[in-house]
């Protein structure tokens, strides 16, 4: 499946490095493409949508 997230307070690479890593540990295949400028995630995983936002906001970001 592919997601696309808002992630308003993802602000640096070090920021999109930290939700990929988060995704990584759900789904080990897991491809994640993150662009700081427009505030978009782009994830794709066999991984429910609902365990993939609660990962990034346990890693303590904010989805829109």
């Amino acid at each position: 499946m592919k997601y696309e997230l808002t992630v308003p307070d993802m602000a640096c690479s070090a920021c999109a490095d930290t939700i990929s890593k988060a995704v990584v540990a759900l789904d080990p295949s897991a491809k994640v493409s993150a662009d700081t400028e427009t505030k978009h995630v782009e994830i794709e995983t066999t991984i429910p949508e609902a365990s993939v936002k609660e990962a990034i906001t346990t890693a303590g970001y904010s989805i829109a």
